[in-house]
């Protein structure tokens, strides 16, 4: 492809707003329009193309990273705006489904605020910088080209209809995503797909944080026990902007949330530990519950059909959407665009590239599929592929290792790094670690929540 190009990205939030920034960088790209169907906040707020914005978001450290990579000067910008950057696990309290984290500095991290507050930080960065147009409430209704080729998009705004040309077509619109649809209109297809549903329920309520509690405390959670064979149900208690708490509870098929103002403090403390519960039990609410039951593990395999049209490419929710409980999803989404700039930074916006880089997008959208589709598999009602004799038997490894790192920090500190998707889940097959794990525990994990001194001082020793 010669000379100056035009290049659409079709949806706003994080996952497009990254491809965008790395677009606009490009020197045969001379413009980049964002099509998104929202309104797009100026400043920190929810909006209604987001449902999922409203409940708990950590971004890892591996994400961060990347992010700052693109948009350098973005963690700090989230910072100034009120974020935490809590490390891993020293910023956390932490039951695992075998017993609680110890907590220790390592190098690994999250950043901790709203989505509202981690988009807008995004927003900001990428307006920032030249080439760039922004058509909001506007909705794309299909691709304009063929099966060979995507020459661009087919949108209506304030009731025209018409054909944005385009060199090169990027879908960022997350789970709701139509590109399947818009292929098969092309003839090109079908998409294969994979579909692994808990059933879980997010439940979400803010909170007004103790005065003492906002120099600083950590994220507090409550994972789910699989060995149980009862529905999975999670509490997590994180710092926000505005020393507030955002609180979100889970519950898979059979075991729910409730949506009612009520009972939420009341499930909090039906946990495998009532810890979140009990922090919240005389806490001031800001708003009101907000549920959202759209959170099963999605796979679009797009790098499965025989054909990819050239201009063309899916990224982010889109291409694999996670159960939201793992928090690999914006990490994920980083890591997808940072492909899209090393493919761009290789060949250029050269014909092999849309089919290229969506195949090297499905590999990392890979590794969050297997954790989260693999995990939510071990719970009662999901509904997907039944596991095999091999997934049963990882299952029991990961246990033991599991309980292993509680007691062996070396081994722990591994596990992070590939939690934290700074580390691929092939090294926790290292020999180093199945050795670990044949050897197993020396000495138990902490009876009870690992709360500093100066933790328990800021909301009261009887609170937890």
């Amino acid at each position: 492809m010669h000379g100056p190009t035009h290049a659409v990205v079709i949806g706003g939030g994080l996952a497009g707003m990254l491809a965008a920034s790395v677009l606009a960088d490009h020197p045969q790209v001379d413009t980049v329009t964002i099509i998104e169907r929202d309104e797009l906040p100026d400043g920190p707020a929810e909006r209604r193309g987001l449902p999922q914005g409203h409940h708990a978001h950590v971004l890892m450290s591996s994400g961060a990273r990347l992010i700052e990579t693109l948009l350098p000067g973005t963690t700090q910008a989230w910072l100034a705006a009120g974020a935490h950057r809590l490390g891993l696990p020293q910023g956390y309290v932490m039951l695992l489904p075998q017993g609680w984290l110890r907590r220790w500095e390592t190098e690994e991290f999250v950043v901790s605020c709203s989505r509202a507050v981690l988009d807008h930080v995004v927003r900001q960065q990428v307006r920032r910088r030249p080439k760039f147009r922004v058509l909001d409430r506007a909705r794309v209704t299909g691709l304009a080209g063929d099966a060979g080729r995507v020459t661009g998009v087919r949108l209506s705004r304030d009731g025209t209809d018409e054909v944005l040309p385009a060199g090169l077509v990027v879908d960022a619109t997350g789970r709701a995503s139509r590109a399947p649809h818009w292929l098969a209109e092309l003839g090109a297809g079908p998409v294969p797909e994979d579909v692994v549903d808990s059933g879980l329920r997010y439940a979400t309520r803010v909170f007004r944080a103790p005065e003492p509690a906002l120099r600083g405390f950590p994220v507090v959670n409550v994972q789910a026990d699989p060995t149980q064979h009862r529905p999975g149900q999670t509490a997590a208690l994180m710092p926000i902007e505005g020393g507030r708490w955002l609180v979100t509870l889970s519950g898979t098929r059979g075991g729910e949330p409730p949506a009612d103002e009520q009972r939420f403090v009341a499930f909090a403390r039906s946990m495998r530990h009532p810890v979140v519960g009990d922090l919240i039990a005389d806490a001031e609410p800001l708003g009101p519950v907000r549920v959202t039951n759209s959170t099963a593990n999605r796979r679009r395999r797009f790098d499965g059909m025989r054909h990819w049209p050239e201009g063309f490419v899916v990224l982010g929710d889109a291409v694999a959407s996670f159960n939201p409980v793992y928090g690999h999803g914006m990490s994920i989404a980083a890591k997808e665009v940072a492909v899209l700039r090393a493919e761009l930074d290789r060949q250029g916006l050269g014909p092999r590239l849309a089919g290229t880089v969506q195949r090297a997008v499905a590999a990392v959208a890979d590794e969050g599929w297997g954790h989260a589709a693999g995990s939510d598999s071990r719970l009662p009602g999901t509904r997907g592929a039944a596991p095999s004799v091999i997934d049963r038997m990882l299952w029991r490894y990961q246990d033991r290792l599991f309980r292993t790192a509680l007691d062996r920090r070396p081994i722990a500190e591994e596990l992070i790094r590939v939690f934290s998707l700074s580390a691929p889940s092939s090294r926790l097959l290292s020999p180093r670690m199945v050795l670990a794990t044949i050897l197993g525990p020396r000495a138990a994990p902490p009876a009870e929540p690992p709360f500093t001194d100066l933790e328990l001082g800021m909301v009261g020793r009887g609170a937890v």
